[in-house]
């Protein structure tokens, strides 16, 4: 599959954008479906974060790519303040979220917490973020053909 030029750089405001490989761009055309899934070994079931062709319990190559329900809980944050890339300066500062999924407790994705799928980086207010808070999965196009999964508190 060829990549538009838009998946090697950045956004028109200097946000960095994915740049899948082999193993991980799956992951993205799921997120573009509104799916989170998570690689998982085809033979003895483990699932693995970031993908990679090798099963690191098996050594198998077979791979699935299993749905997740795309719920979980922050299990780390950070405020970045400035300075930072251009692009993300001018949002700054705004919140990141380290998730554990929780139909997967050993799969950790970053992502950024918001009050919608399209709102500002900075839309949570700070404080409502804490280690354990029940987030799940949303999707937002940032820019044309590429969709990111950010987090929704469950309980604000």
């Amino acid at each position: 599959m060829l990549m538009s030029p838009m998946m090697r750089g950045t956004t028109d405001n200097g946000l960095l954008l994915p740049v899948p490989d082999a193993d991980g761009e799956p992951f993205w055309t799921y997120a573009a479906r509104g799916e989170l899934r998570i690689q998982s070994c085809a033979d003895c079931g483990g699932l693995r974060f970031p993908p990679r062709p090798c099963c690191p319990r098996c050594q198998s190559f077979a791979t699935e790519w299993r749905l997740m329900s795309g719920r979980g809980h922050i299990w780390s944050y950070v405020r970045p303040h400035p300075p930072l890339l251009p692009g993300y300066a001018e949002q700054a500062p705004y919140n990141v979220v380290l998730v554990q999924l929780a139909d997967a407790p050993g799969i950790r994705l970053v992502g950024n917490p918001v009050s919608a799928p399209d709102a500002a980086l900075d839309s949570v207010d700070p404080a409502l973020l804490r280690v354990g808070a029940p987030v799940r999965a949303v999707f937002a196009e940032i820019a044309p053909g590429v969709t990111v999964p950010r987090w929704l508190l469950e309980r604000p």
